[in-house]
């Protein structure tokens, strides 16, 4: 598994963390969180890539700024 948390840009309020949470729930993935700002995600990389992340992210109409593997 890898967790990688990403900086997001363009989210400002409750409803665009909604957002990112509804496309991020689409993929076979675990939220670890979503922040303003942020989303922290735990993933199986043989079956699902970090571009269709990035790409949830895009579809809920935010930029991913950068992506942060996360140690643990």
């Amino acid at each position: 598994m890898k967790t990688i948390k990403l900086k997001i840009d363009g989210m400002s309020c409750q409803h665009c963390v909604k957002a990112v949470e509804v496309e991020l729930s689409e993929l076979h993935v675990n939220v670890l969180g979503v922040q303003i700002g942020s989303a922290e995600v735990r993933f199986d990389s043989a079956k699902v890539k970090q571009s269709d992340i990035e790409d949830a992210v895009k579809n809920a109409g935010y930029s991913v700024v950068s992506v942060e593997e996360v140690e643990g």
